[in-house]
């Protein structure tokens, strides 16, 4: 028998469609229970989606760092990204060409032991920083993955200035991650209100 419920809750993070959620947590002596998606619920903030793939992605060490991450129309996606076991700090970018807030970029640190998760709509980039070892994180898109759709925008793209917690350490980074280029050089394919 439950015994404890945590109330849920969801807060926009500064960027439109950005926003994060977490689902009440019904807890008691042997653990918890929660609904991570809830389409009803989900489709109270607008996010009616169909989701085709969950992805599940482990980095082992603590300054990690995969992203910034997106794929051009027609294989965009919308995620919905939520950490197993760990944290992380996890970043948007607005990379709508003409949109008030392009090049921003809005932060949340998600952990297992809260269950907080995080919504990226389509036009946005993508990544995250893990702030702990051995790392678990699951997310939804709606969308496949498309390599001839795949894009990467610097981490350290001095226009958009995103502040990781990295402590003047230098973050462990894939190939790709490296060649990344800037987003002033990047054909996003996205247009704001188009």
């Amino acid at each position: 028998e439950l015994e404890l419920a945590l109330e849920g809750a969801d807060r926009p993070l500064g960027l439109a469609g950005v926003l994060e959620v977490t689902p009440t947590r019904f807890g008691d002596h042997r653990g918890f229970f929660t609904e991570s998606w809830n389409a009803a619920r989900f489709a109270e903030h607008g996010l009616d989606a169909q989701w085709c793939q969950d992805n599940h992605s482990f980095s082992a060490d603590v300054h990690t760092l995969r992203g910034l991450h997106f794929q051009i129309p027609p294989f965009a996606q919308t995620k919905l990204v939520r950490v197993i076991t760990g944290a992380v700090f996890d970043v948007a970018v607005d990379i709508r060409v003409g949109s008030p807030t392009f090049g921003r970029w809005t932060g949340v640190t998600l952990k297992a032991e809260t269950g907080n998760q995080v919504i990226v709509p389509k036009g946005f980039a993508h990544g995250f920083l893990t702030l702990t070892p051995d790392v678990h994180i699951t997310y939804k898109v709606d969308a496949p993955y498309s390599g001839d759709h795949d894009r990467s925008i610097a981490w350290n793209d001095q226009m958009i200035g995103i502040d990781w917690p990295l402590d003047g350490v230098q973050p462990k980074l894939s190939g790709k991650d490296q060649a990344a280029g800037l987003l002033a050089d990047t054909a996003t394919g996205f247009r704001f209100g188009a």
